[in-house]
């Protein structure tokens, strides 16, 4: 199960390539939905890896 302590960084992989990603579309001057999809794609992944982070933590303590 050590494995699982590593799939919280992932995340945190996704969340930099979708920021580049809407970086990347914005100096192309793509529309304002493909920037936003982009965007709210590295929120999600930023927030699932301090979720995953808060429950692997939690369970390590018991």
């Amino acid at each position: 199960m050590t494995y699982l302590k590593f799939i919280q960084y992932i995340y945190l992989i996704f969340a930099v390539f979708f920021l580049y990603d809407a970086f990347r579309k914005y100096q192309e001057g793509k529309e304002l939905s493909d920037i936003g999809l982009s965007l709210i794609i590295a929120g999600v992944s930023v927030g699932m890896f301090f979720f995953r982070r808060h429950f692997h933590n939690k369970y390590q303590k018991k």
